[in-house]
């Protein structure tokens, strides 16, 4: 049985659908998994809190799992410390993370919705797993950034991939991935509607008077969206399966090192 330590910061239905996702296929006997426990970073006693009334909602269906939560609130762990060395207090929240996570087994580390960067210390300690919506060796940045590089570049698909957590933010080596065209139907009348607006202006002028509501961004960004949920259940299932497993911060199978990261498409999308 794989065991999975699972970071969220509970936001939104995504972290709850996600969590939902891998509970029922657990109960279903589809993967072969226990979540030792889940951390989030926020107690929900916080002022403001925006999204208190969702992360509610994702505490009690954690509790209703009988999964034991962790929480650990960013706003009131040091603020001092935060307001003067940003560094220094990851290093230290990481540490009082370690503490706290480290009395539990796990196998993997999931990042499902998890908002902070995780400390250097603890990327090397843990095996921990996120989600970044570009193919391996397409653009980097925000999921914004990516997506108007795409139409920037005039580019042909897109993807979701899972890398492994490291030091270096969202430059972790790619483990597993999915891709999807980004043209044809459903795509083709957009492209032609915002090279309209391009010829007419600049793609500046758009990104800064639609922003994410452009239609062909949206177009992007919801086939990307609908993507993530299977590709990190899809991810999980590999290593429940023993199919493919981290050592040494690297993607390995069948005992050998994969040059490339392992392609999910397939998996992803019998599962839409």
């Amino acid at each position: 049985m794989l065991r999975l330590g699972w970071f969220s910061t509970g936001r939104g239905p995504g972290s709850r659908n996600l969590l939902k996702a891998v509970m029922e296929r657990k109960k279903r006997g589809l993967i072969d998994v226990d979540i030792s426990f889940v951390f989030c970073n926020w107690n929900n006693e916080e002022d403001p809190n925006p999204k208190k009334e969702q992360r509610q909602l994702f505490f009690d269906m954690v509790e209703s799992y009988g999964i034991p939560l962790i929480k650990l609130s960013w706003k009131e762990f040091r603020p001092d410390l935060r307001k003067t060395d940003e560094k220094a207090w990851r290093d230290e929240y990481g540490k009082k993370l370690r503490e706290l996570t480290g009395k539990y087994e796990f196998d993997l580390g999931v990042l499902a919705g998890y908002m902070l960067w995780m400390d250097d210390a603890t990327c090397k300690a843990y095996d921990m797993i996120n989600l970044h919506p570009a193919l391996p060796d397409g653009p980097k940045g925000t999921w914004e950034e990516v997506i108007w590089e795409l139409i920037r570049q005039r580019a042909d698909e897109h993807g979701v991939m899972i890398h492994i957590c490291t030091e270096e933010w969202d430059r972790g080596a790619a483990l597993t991935y999915c891709r999807y065209p980004i043209r044809g139907r459903g795509f083709d009348r957009l492209w032609k509607n915002i090279e309209k607006k391009i010829a007419s202006s600049s793609l500046e002028a758009v990104i800064k008077a639609e922003g994410t509501e452009e239609p062909l961004f949206k177009k992007i960004r919801g086939e990307g969206a609908k993507r993530e949920l299977p590709l990190i259940v899809s991810t999980i299932g590999l290593f429940a399966s023993g199919k493919v497993k981290i050592e040494n911060k690297e993607l390995v199978e069948g005992g050998k090192t994969l040059e490339r990261p392992y392609d999910a498409t397939s998996d992803v999308e019998r599962s839409l």
